[in-house]
């Protein structure tokens, strides 16, 4: 596989692509395939409370986070998602979850894709572009159960894995299968613990990872926290707030105020969103926000809405929207 074509997916997969990464990531970047692999697509939920998800998922976004998760469906739940990322990295995810008995089963399909590439030749001269420089999938299966009244939730996914880098002369095609398995546990109401080993498989290639975190959950307030290492990257720390004003005081829906913070590296100054510059962030890329809406009874069906901010500095800002249905 190309290596510079692997460096700049790792850059994008951590936030970081400026002039001074060579000295501010791990310095096994780039060493793994499948970077994309770190990036948060198919969660809006956990991107925009700076990843600290981990101990809440729930729902079909758990099958991107922590399979352990999609154990608290009651009902079959269909969910899109899609994430306009940076550089013009973009992806489109579809999830299922299909309750047999009191065991879940999930199947996951999640496409990505680049435009608008600026093709260069090794002296830096600009070529015409010849293609999709990048086209990347993951094809998942997720089996998730609970146990003691769903106190102790576990589940695991196998997935398919496919990597097309374009290197100047084609494609350099990697293709793998990986797993995800995850834990739940709810100690008490109002205090949870989760954890979830990703991307088990090929040591050499796979950017195997470790996720624990805690929350404190209130009918008001949801505070979560996170720690996060992948093998080719440095520790990460992430903390989310989630304020609630619950269904039954709208009488409509449920709403979610959420805002998080990430341990990324800054990536200089956004110059391109005036919003990003009016609310302040224009020069940080460790906030995210959003917010997300639920309601139990739209035209007899369950339904979601969730949607995530995160400002990357100069390098943009990354958007993701998810919608799901109950039935």
């Amino acid at each position: 596989m190309n290596i510079k074509t692997k460096v700049l997916l790792a850059c994008l997969a951590v936030g970081f692509c400026g002039a001074n990464a060579t000295a501010s990531i791990n310095e096994n970047a780039g060493t793994s395939a499948a970077a994309f692999l770190k990036i948060g697509a198919g969660a809006p939920a956990a991107t925009a409370l700076g990843n600290a998800y981990v101990s809440i998922a729930d729902g079909p976004q758990a099958l991107y986070w922590n399979p352990a998760g999609a154990a608290s469906a009651t009902t079959r739940e269909i969910g899109f998602t899609y994430l306009d990322y940076l550089q013009g990295y973009k992806a489109r995810t579809l999830a299922y979850l299909q309750p047999i008995g009191k065991t879940i089963i999930g199947v996951s399909l999640n496409y990505m894709d680049m435009d608008d590439f600026d093709f260069r030749d090794k002296w830096g001269h600009q070529l015409p572009e010849v293609g999709v420089p990048v086209q990347n999938f993951v094809g998942g299966i997720s089996i998730a159960r609970g146990f003691i009244n769903q106190k102790l939730q576990l589940g695991g996914t196998a997935k398919y894995i496919s990597e097309r880098l374009y290197n100047g002369s084609g494609h350099n095609h990697y293709d793998n299968i990986g797993f995800d398995v995850g834990a739940k546990l709810r100690l008490v109401n109002w205090l949870g613990l989760g954890g979830a080993l990703v991307n088990i498989g090929d040591k050499d290639d796979m950017p195997n990872g470790l996720r624990l975190g805690a929350d404190l959950d209130t009918r008001y307030f949801t505070i979560s926290g996170e720690y996060m290492k992948y093998k080719d990257d440095n520790a990460r720390y992430g903390v989310g707030l989630a304020v609630h004003i619950p269904e039954d005081l709208l009488q409509v829906a449920r709403f979610d105020l959420r805002v998080g913070y990430y341990t990324r590296e800054n990536t200089g100054v956004n110059t391109e969103d005036s919003w990003v510059k009016d609310i302040g962030l224009q020069e940080t890329s460790k906030v995210s926000f959003g917010f997300g809406i639920y309601s139990s009874e739209l035209f007899g069906y369950g339904a979601s809405i969730d949607y995530s901010v995160t400002p990357f500095g100069a390098l943009g800002t990354s958007q993701q929207l998810a919608v799901s249905v109950q039935f």
